[in-house]
């Protein structure tokens, strides 16, 4: 008798067509399952576009989704546990993955752990820091224990960086295996360079197009983005600042910085040309797990200028592949955003090394990583390792 295929049920609070880091990331691996011949479902809240984010061949259970305080552009998912119970007695998973650890996760876990079903989890977020952005600062001992207790409740928790995973390994936490992140170089690429948007930015080949993409959202550190901004322009007056993205700090920025160009969120190919289009990329943030963005931004050719952690730590080498600073010095960080910005044989050079760089981290290899541990937690469980599809 041939073997059945392995079963996944991926339970995530965001999802494409959502734009942000986590549900790009999941869209992706979700892709290279089914590639793989993996049976799969997904477990996830309502969304406004149901009509845009169908994978076919994935089955997708959907929950009542739940407004995040503070944040409407995000949702949580309804605790539906005894649906899940019920589900997944009637067609049981090989195992659960728990891309999230709201509501929904927590309630996913809880069925999975009550049935038997292996578990694996990713941390994509640090909602601790996060809570000090959002006047939530008084929890984070007491969310910081959360997460640690959820992720360890499941036999492995994949992070994206090797310092990440020392420095939550230090914390208490069990299990923790290094995942990195993969970027699509066919679609983030040099060749999407468009003059005609560049003359809609009204940046000319001489000028200097700085781009910003991701949420516009307090733990994003905007206000170092606008002030090195200001500084690089005060060298540079040929530059402008673009912004793809939005988020809840959108109308105040729109109304606070009209010399700067909004482009609001944009997806797929467009994405891909506003990256390309740019000259430069600044990512200010000191809250990221990852930071998906920049390895676009490497992918489609722009030197990045960044703090030295998380994906700049993991995929940049300072004055090699883009420009970095410790994380907090905000002086250093304007002096290197200051010294692209005014250096165009620096940006080429740089560029052409980002895209050597980011050609080397394919989304396929890093789903056979996450295959090979998953394995080993089903042989561990005593499951047995079913094949993939012809």
């Amino acid at each position: 008798m041939p073997e059945r295929r392995l079963r996944l049920a991926v339970v995530t609070e965001t999802h494409p067509p959502e734009i942000n880091g986590v549900a790009r990331t999941v869209g992706r691996m979700l892709q290279e399952a089914l590639a793989a011949g993996y049976e799969l479902e997904v477990v996830r809240p309502h969304q406004g576009e149901e009509a845009h984010e169908v994978l076919t061949g994935v089955e997708t259970v959907r929950v009542r989704a739940i407004a995040l305080p503070r944040y409407p552009g995000l949702r949580m998912g309804w605790p539906a546990h005894g649906r899940l119970v019920r589900r997944w007695r009637e067609r049981r998973p090989d195992l659960v993955h728990l891309v999230t650890e709201g509501p929904l996760g927590l309630a996913a876990l809880l069925a999975a752990r009550r049935l038997g079903i292996p578990l694996t989890s990713a941390l994509h977020t640090n909602f601790d820091a996060y809570g000090a952005h959002y006047g939530l600062g008084w929890l984070r001992g007491a969310i910081a224990a959360y997460l640690r207790a959820f992720h360890n409740a499941t036999a492995l928790t994949f992070v994206p960086t090797q310092r990440q995973s020392e420095s939550l390994r230090a914390q208490g936490y069990r299990h923790v295996e290094v995942l990195a992140r993969g970027v699509d170089t066919a679609l983030f690429t040099p060749a999407r360079r468009d003059p005609s948007l560049r003359a809609q930015w009204g940046v000319g080949e001489e000028g200097v197009a700085v781009l910003y993409v991701g949420r516009l959202a307090p733990e994003k550190n905007l206000g170092l983005l606008a002030r090195a901004f200001h500084a690089l322009a005060g060298q540079q007056p040929r530059a402008k600042l673009v912004v793809v993205g939005d988020g809840p700090l959108a109308a105040r920025w729109r109304r606070e910085h009209p010399e700067f160009i909004f482009c609001g969120p944009r997806r797929g190919e467009d994405l891909a040309a506003h990256y390309a289009s740019a000259d430069l990329f600044l990512f200010p943030s000191l809250t990221e797990t990852f930071g998906n963005v920049v390895l676009e931004a490497m992918a489609s050719g722009l030197p990045v200028v960044g703090y030295d952690e998380a994906a700049v730590a993991e995929c940049i080498e300072d004055g090699v592949n883009g420009l970095s600073c410790p994380p907090g010095d905000e002086e250093a960080f304007i002096a290197q955003a200051c010294r692209l910005a005014t250096d165009a044989s620096l940006r080429l050079r740089l560029g052409i090394a980002a895209r050597a760089s980011a050609s080397e981290r394919s989304w396929s290899d890093i789903f056979r990583r996450a295959e090979t541990a998953i394995h080993d937690v089903l042989r561990a469980a005593g499951e047995p390792i079913l094949c993939r599809a012809p």
